[in-house]
Formats: structure tokens, C-alpha cells, sequence
């Protein structure tokens, strides 16, 4: 399926740029006049996928991660996160819950558990030395039926 709009962002590897990535994602995806809890779920999925790049991919050290959305038809949603730090030998092992690669750190082992939980699907890619692509979708809900109402938001007394 070809996406209808697309938005990319690269920036380096600094914790923060982390809520920068977050809120540009989500200033994109207003477009679709998603809920509240809808943005808030993509807003902390993007956040981890981020996070994971920064603190495993590059292990703190400077680096570059790109991230790409993109709108589809039929309100579908994707975010890709692209390192090209260290990659991971083993995917399976690394989305396990409380699995953490930075175990003298404050790392929980969750970011990709969490991803799952607020997205319909969370791909990862992953070679040792290569970098990590995360691809998260979803599919937002339905607009609600207005019922055909047309809301005038004119300036009353203002020419146009």
C-alpha cells in the first residue's frame, strides 16, 4: 500500500532529541484528528523506539537515527526508527520482557513489550554492526459520525 503523506526526521543520537521525536511524530499524525489516548500511545511508543536507538544502538555515543511516518489510507499509521549503531545478534532474546542490554543503567528491559502494547504491530530488523530499523502500524479508530453538521468558524464581523 503506498502511503498519502510521509515525514522524515533525522537527528543525532542525543537523549534530547528524544521528546523532540515524540512531538513531531504526534504534530504529524494530528492531521488524522486522532483521540488523546491514541496520540498518547504513539507519542510513548515512538519515545522507546527512540530511547532504544540512543541508549543500545549507539550506546550513548554519537550517531544519527532516522524517523519516518507515514499516513495511509483507511487511517493506517506507520514509524520507523533507524539506527545504524551496534544492531542486535538476537531479536527474539532482545524483545523479551526485562531483557536489557544496559543492566548498570536505569533500563527496565520494556521498550519493545511497551511498543507492542500501543501498536497493532512491531517489526524489528537487526544486524550486528549494522544497525536497527523498528516498524511500528497502526490503525487509528474511526472518525466519529458528525451526522452531517456543518460548524461555521467565521469571524462574525470580519471580511474574508
Amino acid at each position: 500500500m503506498k502511503a498519502i503523506n510521509t515525514m522524515t526526521l533525522t537527528f543525532d543520537s542525543l537523549e534530547a532529541n528524544e521528546s523532540f521525536a515524540r512531538s513531531a511524530t504526534a504534530g504529524f499524525f494530528t492531521q488524522l484528528d486522532p483521540t488523546v489516548e491514541e496520540l498518547c500511545d504513539i507519542r510513548t511508543a515512538v519515545s522507546e523506539a527512540v530511547t532504544n536507538a540512543i541508549v543500545h544502538g549507539y550506546r550513548r555515543e554519537k550517531g544519527k537515527v532516522k524517523l519516518t511516518a507515514r499516513i495511509y489510507p483507511g487511517r493506517k499509521i506507520s514509524v520507523t526508527v533507524r539506527d545504524s549503531g551496534c544492531g542486535i545478534a538476537d531479536i527474539e532474546k532482545a524483545m523479551e520482557p526485562l531483557y536489557t542490554t544496559d543492566p548498570e543503567g536505569e533500563r527496565s528491559g520494556l521498550g519493545f513489550s511497551v511498543m507492542q502494547s500501543f501498536m497493532d504491530s512491531v517489526k524489528v530488523s537487526s544486524a550486528p554492526g549494522k544497525g536497527t530499523a523498528v516498524t511500528m502500524q497502526r490503525t487509528l479508530s474511526p472518525l466519529p459520525d458528525d451526522g452531517g453538521v456543518i460548524v461555521d468558524f467565521s469571524c462574525r464581523g470580519a471580511e474574508i
